[in-house]
């Protein structure tokens, strides 16, 4: 079970709250769909994409998909809704094999029941009455669950939760007398690392609101609790909205952030300091981080940089172990922070993606070329021209890091940058098929290979 128990959730926002922005990317690395091989000697090339209908089961075929509806995924691959359930967002399987799922908006949790062979799952409400409930995380048969302001802890039991315990309370959200009501990143991520300490993603107030790293609880930051408990401390800070949060198969700790917006332009000449949107569109990138206690991803004041020559017009971008550099609006001069030291971000995504959910399949991983690596949900972005539209990414597990991007699974966007879904989450079952959550269809999928 250490494949479904590793599959720990991440945090989000809704669609007037994720990271934003403009323009298809230059590069393939950044573009919409990616096909590249795993980092690994000797691995088989991933193929191409293709188109793949989704498949409703009986009952699911409500709109979105009373039109037909096409996604590309791995050829071969199906695509089936599997379960409609409005406002769905983070996954976590339990101990005896059912899938909850969180819905903030609604206030509960619900748990879908697998069925026989090509059934709908059973659907019922698992808890309710919950203050903006969004990350799930297991360990044995304890649950964890992160309401907007707190954590709370369950035991689980072949469909029942008891013993509710509060192990975490005064979180910030929109309640929080300090913040009169604006609260841009409310929902709240946990997960649980090996050695049993709660980890929880606290996102930032705004888009630049450097006080965030001087309040207290500090925000914009992922909180450790230890296993005896405690009063959380900070892990790392700087993390804008770390939204993934998940322990990969050697036990560390990693985030997939939603960065800033409107960022002005760096470099010298005229346009220095003005918000281009040509440059907001791939700045800065979306990091997907490694962490380590007391580590800084610099947000207000450094930014993930992909252009491989900055400055230069139509510059080449990678997103592999990228360095952060000075934000010109928020710290000019580099006094806030000094950039330079900190460390180079292991993996990213285009500018804006907003990525969400975020669990790792481990060994042996997903089917064929795949094998193990992290998989994230792809919300797409909300003010880009053209939109970044939404996908599952994939990064492949080698030799202990993560290998650059790879879709997965997309198509969600129409033509005209609207869309009939957005992907949350996927995580893989007990089945190794893998379980995506979509908010705005309502759905989850399931997703198997041949």
């Amino acid at each position: 079970m250490k494949t479904i128990l590793r599959a720990v959730v991440a945090g989000g926002l809704a669609l007037t709250l994720a990271a934003c922005s403009a323009d298809e990317p230059a590069t393939p690395e950044s573009a919409g769909i990616r096909s590249t091989v795993p980092p690994s000697s000797g691995s088989a090339e991933v193929p191409a994409l293709a188109a793949t209908t989704v498949r409703p089961l009986a009952g699911t075929g409500d709109a979105p998909f009373d039109d037909n509806r096409q996604v590309q995924a791995p050829p071969g691959w199906t695509v089936t809704v599997w379960a409609r359930v409005p406002g769905a967002r983070l996954l976590a399987w339990t101990p005896d094999q059912r899938l909850l799922v969180s819905r903030p908006k609604s206030g509960d949790v619900v748990e879908l029941l697998p069925g026989r062979g090509d059934a709908a799952p059973a659907q019922r409400t698992l808890v309710s009455g919950l203050n903006q409930p969004h990350g799930l995380a297991f360990t044995g048969s304890t649950l964890y669950l992160a309401e907007s302001d707190q954590v709370d802890r369950f035991t689980y039991q072949a469909g029942t939760l008891t013993g509710k315990q509060v192990v975490v309370d005064g979180l910030p959200d929109a309640k929080s007398p300090e913040l009169g009501g604006k609260y841009a990143h409310a929902l709240k991520s946990v997960a649980i690392g090996e050695d049993g300490a709660l980890y929880i993603s606290v996102g930032s107030s705004g888009n630049v609101s450097a006080e965030d790293r001087e309040a207290k609880p500090e925000r914009a930051t992922i909180l450790r609790v230890p296993a005896a408990g405690g009063q959380p401390t900070v892990f790392a800070r700087g993390v804008r909205n770390g939204t993934g949060l998940a322990v990969d198969p050697d036990g560390g700790v990693w985030t997939a952030v939603n960065h800033r917006d409107n960022i002005q332009y760096p470099h010298d000449g005229d346009d220095k300091g003005e918000v281009l949107q040509a440059y907001v569109n791939d700045h800065p990138l979306e990091p997907l981080a490694r962490l380590e206690q007391g580590r800084d991803l610099g947000w207000p004041y450094c930014n993930p940089d992909p252009d491989l020559k900055p400055g230069e017009k139509d510059s080449p971008q990678s997103y592999t172990r990228r360095p952060l550099v000075r934000d010109l609006e928020t710290n000019p001069d580099g006094k806030k922070l000094d950039c330079t030291a900190l460390a180079p971000v292991e993996q990213g995504m285009g500018a804006h993606s907003a990525p969400l959910g975020l669990s790792f399949a481990t060994s042996p991983g997903l089917a064929g070329a795949y094998g193990p690596g992290a998989l994230v949900g792809i919300h797409g972005s909300w003010n880009r021209n053209p939109p970044r539209p939404p996908e599952v990414s994939f990064f492949a597990w080698r030799d202990g890091t993560l290998g650059p991007q790879q879709t997965l699974l997309t198509g969600f966007q129409n033509k005209d940058g609207s869309r009939w879904g957005r992907p949350v989450m996927a995580v893989q079952g007990p089945d190794r098929a893998l379980y995506v959550s979509d908010d705005l269809a309502g759905a989850v999928y399931r997703v198997t290979a041949p």
